[in-house]
């Protein structure tokens, strides 16, 4: 059996881009040699049963090697550029000011990725509330549905590309 797997253009700055490919090749580099030799030297401690430091080296490297298959499907489907973001309509890389449901919210419409040490909210566009606003302009009103079945109310207030 066979799976087709369909991965999706995700946006990224060059520095998130950069950013990402540099962990990337500490990662599968020096931090795979670093992790083995954390393995190693716990395995040397004996008993591998009730070895704690044995089995949290593991655990570990499990961790890495999923965030190395993360990482390598991110930056292999990127689309690394400005925001196609005009400020007229919401797109993947716009920074959003809304009125979600009366309340004011600004975010970032995109992967978390991007954003990098910036404390702003981001949303994916496969999202409900990010689903929604791609592709309306400003003033422009939508709605969404939320996991309890309730109607969320959306209005664009402002579009301005994310700048990094």
């Amino acid at each position: 059996m066979t799976e087709d797997v369909t991965q999706e253009e995700t946006w990224l700055t060059q520095e998130a881009y950069d950013r990402l490919s540099q962990e990337l090749e500490h990662l599968s580099g020096p931090g795979r040699a670093e992790i083995a030799e954390k393995i190693e030297a716990a395995r040397d401690e004996g008993d591998l049963k009730e070895n704690g430091g044995y089995h949290a080296a593991r655990e570990e490297q499990g961790k890495q090697e999923a965030r190395i298959r993360q990482l390598e499907l991110l930056l292999q489907s990127a689309k690394v550029g400005s925001s196609d973001s005009d400020g007229k309509t919401v797109s993947p890389g716009s920074v959003v000011t809304a009125d979600v449901a009366g309340n004011e919210m600004r975010f970032l419409l995109g992967s978390r990725e991007i954003a990098g040490d910036s404390d702003i909210d981001v949303f994916s566009e496969k999202s409900p509330l990010g689903a929604a606003v791609l592709g309306v302009a400003v003033g422009g009103k939508t709605n969404y549905e939320a996991p309890n079945g309730k109607e969320i109310k959306v209005e664009v207030k402002d579009i301005e590309p994310f700048s990094g």
